[in-house]
């Protein structure tokens, strides 16, 4: 097993994650772990949750924390002041960054004050999309002028920084639709935007309509929604930093770069993920098992747990820092990981060939990032990547 001392984690702040896994109705695209909510539902998830956070405490400062789910919105003030006391009670560095993703139809004025004054400061809200006529393709319950509510309350409740998710792809959505969705969003001034592509996960109403031919995948489509929003949010102040991401000056989200950085994190909550101490595990997706694992008095058991070597967290680094638009340096990798260079000459070569073909660029010291063609075939780029050569 990999040592927090051999990968570089020692003196980093600690990720923390915490997932709530309530939701009133579920969209059609989700494959999230999620729960109908009940009293007595969310009364087993503070307890096991408490538990939990104490079995399997942070070992130093958390720098930064996300709060998922599911709908954390759904839950009352007093359940939401109560799951930041139980954060808050850690020790978090100084202007640590907090996170909360929240659903439009979820917000009120009450709840935004109860998470201000528990610690949060950045606010991930739901939009998918400003369109109705989408918003119902893809099964989300609430109208549209909610959205637009909720955001002016997030605004006068005084968070630091505000991200929008967008959703494109829908059945039915054009390049023009798209671009009317980028322009509501920038219009709104918000200080980071998401933009995912819809996929169709297995075990969704989306998939299922996928598969009775009621809709269907066009690469080509999507590539052109991809290029728009890579052209035109750049051109309105909000430069991209990964392939989905983008921000106004000082607010990439901090959370996912520490993860994509392979850095470590604890997860807390059903179907929450860890990457810790060279341990890479998964809660398990079920509230009840969960809870009775957490509340119990042997050890918990987890859905997946995977042993990481130095080189698995070196492979991971260079994937995800590809999506970057900074692009990775071997020698930096190398060092983080304490891996010798010459472990990565495949890999330098696998590089050099797509810097050949356009789909790369490189300073000629091992420093890399994919260009615009590059980044359309990251996926596949990835699955391309050669395994670092043993010494």
């Amino acid at each position: 097993m990999l040592k927090e001392e051999t990968h570089g984690c020692k003196n980093l702040a600690l990720g923390m994650y915490v997932h709530v896994p309530f939701c009133s109705t579920t969209c059609d695209f989700c494959a999230f772990y999620q729960e109908k909510p009940s009293k007595k539902g969310i009364e087993k998830y503070f307890t096991a949750l408490q538990a939990e956070l104490v079995r399997f405490p942070p070992d130093r400062r958390i720098g930064t924390v996300f709060i998922g789910g599911g709908t954390p919105g759904i839950l009352q003030p007093n359940d939401l002041a109560r799951l930041c006391e139980l954060i808050a009670r850690f020790d978090l560095v100084k202007g640590a960054e907090w996170s909360i993703e929240l659903a439009p139809s979820e917000i009120t004025p009450e709840k935004l004050a109860v998470l201000a004054a528990g610690g949060v400061n950045r606010i991930s809200l739901g939009v998918q999309t400003f369109e109705q006529k989408f918003m119902d393709v893809l099964g989300r319950k609430h109208p549209v002028e909610k959205t637009f509510r909720a955001y002016e309350w997030i605004r006068e409740a005084g968070f630091r920084s505000v991200n929008l998710d967008l959703l494109f792809g829908a059945p039915g959505q054009s390049l023009t639709d798209w671009e009317e969705d980028l322009e509501r969003a920038v219009s709104l001034q918000p200080d980071h935007i998401s933009t995912y592509c819809l996929t169709f996960e297995e075990d969704t109403a989306m998939y299922l309509r996928l598969s009775n031919g009621k809709a269907k995948i066009d690469p080509e489509r999507e590539a052109r929604f991809y290029e728009f929003a890579w052209g035109y949010l750049p051109s309105h102040g909000f430069a991209q930093y990964e392939v989905s991401n983008y921000s106004l000056a000082g607010h990439a989200c901090r959370h996912n770069l520490n993860t994509w950085s392979m850095n470590e994190w604890l997860g807390y909550g059903p179907s929450a993920c860890s990457q810790f101490q060279g341990v890479r595990r998964k809660n398990l997706p079920d509230i009840e098992k969960w809870s009775a694992g957490m509340l119990g008095s042997k050890d918990p058991q987890f859905v997946e747990v995977e042993h990481l070597e130095s080189t698995d967290l070196a492979r991971d680094a260079l994937l995800f820092g590809l999506r970057m638009n900074q692009g990775v340096n071997l020698h930096e990798i190398g060092r983080k990981f304490s891996i010798p260079f010459t472990s990565f000459s495949g890999i330098s070569k696998f590089l050099d060939r797509l810097v050949d073909e356009g789909l790369a660029l490189s300073d000629g010291h091992f420093s890399y990032r994919l260009t615009q063609s590059g980044r359309m075939l990251a996926d596949a780029v990835a699955k391309e990547i050669p395994p670092l050569q043993s010494q």
